[in-house]
């Protein structure tokens, strides 16, 4: 019997654990902050970048690093339309919150969180189909530079071999 919940739990596991890095990575500036709010205004310094703000600078980086051929630019627009409009309803989400001038109990923070997560979730399933299309029409030059910004993170011009 243990063997049967563990062939369960240990796919489901990888499951929440893949969707969490990849909200992460994908809406990491997002305004999501649940620390009590004093009833002050917060300065400018801790302002954070909007979601539509951050996406719009990773379509610019990663169209600056990819070398788009004239072929893929009908692909590359579907998964930028797609990303921003993933952008716009997180922004619209963590602005509702953010108007809700009552404090959240601890429930109601798991209940956002719940809900933060499934959006993430289904902006993730809305993605997945365009940037597929899009990665297979890359060349294998275009496809390793994609895997290494996935991999590290990291933006821009890459060397060339």
């Amino acid at each position: 019997m243990k063997h049967k919940a563990y062939q369960v739990a240990f796919p489901v596991t990888v499951v929440v654990v893949m969707v969490a890095f990849l909200s992460t990575i994908f809406f990491a500036n997002a305004n999501l902050s649940f620390a009590a709010d004093s009833g002050k205004k917060k300065s400018p310094a801790v302002a954070r970048t909007s979601a539509v703000d951050y996406t719009e600078a990773q379509i610019k980086q990663l169209q600056g690093s990819l070398n788009m051929t004239e072929a893929q630019k009908e692909l590359w627009n579907n998964l930028t339309q797609v990303m921003r409009e993933n952008a716009k309803d997180m922004d619209a989400l963590t602005k509702e919150r953010a108007e809700t001038t009552k404090p959240m109990n601890a429930v109601e923070h798991m209940k956002f969180h719940s809900q933060i997560t499934e959006a993430h979730l289904d902006q993730l399933n809305k993605l997945i189909p365009p940037f597929e299309a899009f990665y297979d029409s890359m060349s294998d030059e275009q496809k390793k530079v994609t895997d290494t910004i996935f991999r590290t993170g990291k933006y821009g011009k890459h060397k060339r071999k």
